[in-house]
């Protein structure tokens, strides 16, 4: 037999293992992990510190609370059977979504953060956003009370966005108030109203997104990244700010700060501005160029080149836009003429 075998490690019937000790219940338990047999080989090295690390898939404990377990028992509930067919139809929409990246991810793994940075991805999709939430509310709702899991309801206490309207565009005056607003908030804005993306999108550019006449600019909802002309006004700005790291709106020199960071300072801003400002949002500020673009005179497909909105959501803003022009074009005609018939 070897002498000086490396820690943990022993040899049974001439085969090599690493014997794992551990306390379980007050009760001293152990396991043998079969190494390979040359101790003085590559590979015995790489699993032997694999193993000894905790980083070996062989001695990971398995995840418990899963929420593919979740997903599965409440599938299998009298509960989910009793579902109208549109409504399970939603609900395995949603739960497939989870499926993708979670299956194998203790639900414990979910956090509120995450689910306020879901909810705000799909805001100018509502009912979506809500959907999401409260799907995700009972399926832990479901763990909790039936399942008798022992975690807490991430979603709980989120507030929904409900039946409402569409995003108001900012007012101008509102546009105007920026110049108080936090660096952050300014920043924020400049770059929705400069780049047509959703809050979050802009929130996380980086600097090497802006490359002279021309940005980079990101769909969240497909998740793709394309090429479009830099207004003069974005980059301007963006050339004043004092570089403080790889984003524009930085948390530290590596990191963004993240939504819900720029949106509670928003949120503050907004507040001290009356009750006035209560019905915009930063998204309402998206909404907002695309107005801008309109009143420009720019088409349809030049918007949506450069905002990447839905032909219907152009169409709805551009009608807001296209009564502004002509009522104003009225008027301007009623005052040359004087008002004669």
């Amino acid at each position: 037999m070897r002498k000086n075998l490396p820690p943990y490690v022993a040899i049974k019937s001439g085969r090599v293992y690493f014997r794992k000790v551990w306390t379980d219940g007050g009760k001293r338990r152990e396991r043998f992990v079969r190494l390979p047999d040359d101790i003085d080989s590559p590979e015995f090295a790489t699993e032997y510190w694999a193993v000894r690390s905790g980083t070996s898939e062989r001695v990971k404990p398995k995840q418990r609370d899963t929420w593919r377990e979740l997903v599965t028992a409440y599938r299998s509930s009298a509960k989910y059977r009793k579902l109208a067919a549109s409504t399970r139809k939603e609900y395995d929409r949603i739960m497939e979504r989870i499926f993708e990246k979670n299956a194998d991810k203790s639900v414990k793994t979910m956090t509120r953060a995450a689910l306020l940075q879901v909810h705000a991805k799909y805001a100018e999709t509502p009912r979506k956003a809500d959907w999401y939430i409260q799907v995700v509310r009972m399926l832990l709702n479901f763990a909790i009370r039936k399942l008798g899991w022992k975690i807490e309801n991430a979603a709980s206490g989120i507030d929904l966005y409900g039946k409402q309207r569409e995003f108001e565009p900012w007012p101008a005056w509102m546009v105007k108030k920026l110049d108080t607003a936090p660096e952050r908030v300014r920043s924020a804005a400049e770059l929705i109203l400069g780049t047509g993306q959703r809050p979050q999108a802009a929130i996380l550019m980086r600097r090497d997104q802006f490359q002279g006449e021309w940005m980079t600019v990101t769909d969240e909802k497909s998740d793709e990244a394309y090429e479009v002309f830099c207004p003069a006004q974005l980059r301007a700005y963006i050339e004043s700010l004092p570089v403080s790291g790889a984003y524009v709106i930085g948390k530290n020199l590596t990191q963004p700060s993240g939504y819900d960071t720029v949106e509670k300072a928003f949120r503050q801003w907004r507040k001290s501005l009356g009750d006035r400002a209560a019905p915009y949002s930063l998204h309402g500020l998206r909404k907002l160029a695309i107005v801008r673009l309109a009143e420009a005179g720019c088409s349809d497909a030049q918007i949506q080149a450069i905002t990447n909105q839905s032909p219907e959501m152009v169409a709805y803003y551009r009608r807001r836009a296209s009564r502004k022009i002509l009522s104003r074009a009225g008027h301007s005609l009623t005052e040359r003429t004087g008002g004669e018939q």
